[in-house]
């Protein structure tokens, strides 16, 4: 059966080729391509044309902004419509997003680029429409986690949109752009590299999988319910609010997430209290305990997961259910009590405060606040359906087959670019331009990509730069190896476009910080269009030499 077919049908793809519309798509592309270097005066026959990846790297907003000004002057420079694909990860998938939101985009770019500064600048999205939104997600979806709550009440407050619309409804508008390839990874598959399996994931307008094993789904299938490769409950495809929480959900580590999200919850509740009618119980207790409550139980995991002491908290939760159940909190626990000689299971005291929590004197705290609450505790972030989930392909590790779900998170949290994704031998790529926009060593991306690679016989050139240099390093890079791709490497902030004030910069750019004024977003574009304008020349001859580089092969 055809790559098409399956996916009509909502069957699994084992393969290590690309789906049918994606190779009718680059074949259109590349004729682009090909019409953008005769303009440039590089001249090859069609069979000839290089493959060009651009990679945007992770970086929340600064990221986000740092590719559109980036993009522009591609534009200008005439070397956009050289591009065949763009992949980004974290915050480079809010700019994809916006920008595929236009038909056609890359054709009108300049426009589009005000349009979306204007949305970026302006207003933020209403509490009202967020908490319709969470409700939505809440209601509608089998599986809830704290991507759905990191989509409302984070990545909202710097995109200042809800995105409704899915990738496959951009796909039917999709004709003269680059490929689009939003990238994740497969957390299990992080935490237990050791055992086997792939944690690098893509998400395309056709399918989504795993980059390196082969094994994918229709994108709108992605998140339903599949035994042994067949569809086995269809769940609604993610939306674009939804992916670029899913692909962006690392702009810090645990504990400022943990309290990022916490105020916004006690926010939620109270505007919950405000607008939707109540039980009217005289019994219920003070809504504040049952917070409290809530708190101290995100705590003790936190505690458990580090390997602090509990107790205290512990017992405080103990205390505070006996005032709001009386004896009911008291038999829920008797089993679960903690002493020297039992090992405290924090997932069963978990689910039994949360009990008793929804036991009907209780009612002060929501079924959403609840769950919230039960997802911070258990810190579940983007959990699926697994669609491999029962098969039997001895060319999928098995790790990647027996979990019935499978939970997906920011690509950024193992490597903070694109790399695997435009990896993939089928996608025969000869150059990748890759903007980094990281807010650490600047060479780390590429640095681990190429150990990765060194790993799993993926060939990728040396990346030799002297430790030194991340302090203070060039606005560009080139890398080149025997049957590799040539790497274009462009940090943010470099010598030459911010002298001697890099690191004010790096500082006035925080990944973890509130949204950025149109001033800010001026300054960053600018700065990032530097690094492209600068190099102009510089891309051209690598471009020059990759295409002569495919002649020659080509005649062997």
């Amino acid at each position: 059966m055809s790559a098409s077919k399956l996916q009509e049908s909502g069957e699994v793809r084992i393969a290590h080729s690309l789906h049918t519309n994606e190779e009718e798509f680059v074949a259109r592309r590349r004729e682009t391509v090909f019409q953008s270097l005769q303009k440039l005066k590089i001249h090859c026959s069609k069979s000839e044309v290089p493959n060009i990846a651009l990679l945007g790297s992770g970086g929340g907003q600064r990221a986000m902004v740092g590719l559109l000004g980036s993009l522009v002057q591609l534009d200008k420079a005439g070397l956009l419509d050289c591009i065949l694909y763009l992949s980004g990860v974290s915050g480079s998938t809010w700019c994809m997003a916006s920008l595929y939101q236009e038909p056609n985009w890359s054709t009108k770019l300049e426009t589009v680029k005000d349009q979306i500064i204007k949305r970026l600048t302006g207003p933020k999205v209403s509490w009202g429409d967020a908490f319709a939104k969470l409700k939505k997600y809440y209601y509608e979806k089998e599986i809830f986690s704290l991507t759905d709550v990191w989509a409302v009440m984070a990545v909202t407050e710097y995109v200042k949109e809800i995105d409704k619309f899915t990738l496959t409804d951009q796909w039917n508008q999709l004709s003269k752009d680059p490929f689009p390839i939003y990238t994740a990874i497969d957390k299990h598959c992080k935490e237990e590299k050791e055992k086997g399996g792939d944690p690098w994931f893509e998400i395309s307008p056709h399918e989504a999988g795993y980059s390196l094993t082969g094994a994918f789904v229709g994108t709108s299938s992605f998140g339903s319910q599949f035994h042994n490769g067949s569809k086995k409950k269809p769940q609604p495809e993610t939306d674009m609010l939804y992916l670029q929480a899913l692909c962006g959900s690392a702009l810090a580590d645990r504990d400022e997430i943990f309290k990022f999200l916490w105020e916004k919850i006690k926010g939620e509740a109270a505007f919950e209290d405000s607008v939707l009618p109540r039980v009217d119980n005289p019994k219920a207790p003070p809504a504040y305990k049952c917070y409290q409550v809530l708190t101290d139980l995100v705590d003790v995991n936190l505690a458990v997961l580090n390997g602090k002491d509990y107790f205290a908290l512990e017992q405080s939760i103990r205390k505070t259910l006996k005032e709001l159940s009386g004896s009911k909190s008291h038999l829920i626990f008797q089993a679960g009590k903690t002493n020297l000689a039992t090992k405290f299971d924090v997932k069963k005291f978990t689910e039994g405060v949360c009990k008793d929590l929804s036991q009907p004197l209780c009612i002060c705290i929501s079924d959403l606040v609840l769950s919230i609450c039960i997802c911070m505790a258990q810190w579940i972030w983007g959990r699926h359906y697994n669609f491999l989930h029962k098969m039997t392909d001895e060319t999928v590790p098995s790790t990647l087959l027996k979990s019935e779900k499978r939970d997906y998170e920011d690509a950024g949290l193992l490597l903070n670019s694109p790399y695997f994704s435009v990896l993939r031998e089928e996608r025969d790529i000869d150059l990748i331009i890759s903007l980094d926009f990281s807010g650490g060593d600047p060479f780390k991306t590429v640095k681990e990509t190429h150990k990765l690679c060194e790993e799993l016989n993926i060939p990728f050139p040396e990346v030799n730069v002297p430790s030194e240099k991340a302090k203070k390093p060039k606005d560009f890079y080139v890398f080149k190896g025997k049957n590799a791709p040539t790497v274009i490497h462009i940090p943010l902030f470099n010598v030459v476009n911010c002298g001697d004030n890099i690191e004010a910069w790096r500082s006035n750019y925080g990944t973890f910080q509130g949204s950025y004024s149109a001033e800010m977003i001026t300054d960053l574009m600018d700065v990032a269009g530097k690094n492209i304008s600068n190099n102009r020349e510089k891309l051209l001859e690598q471009i020059q030499a990759v295409t002569e580089q495919k002649r020659q092969l080509m005649t062997i």
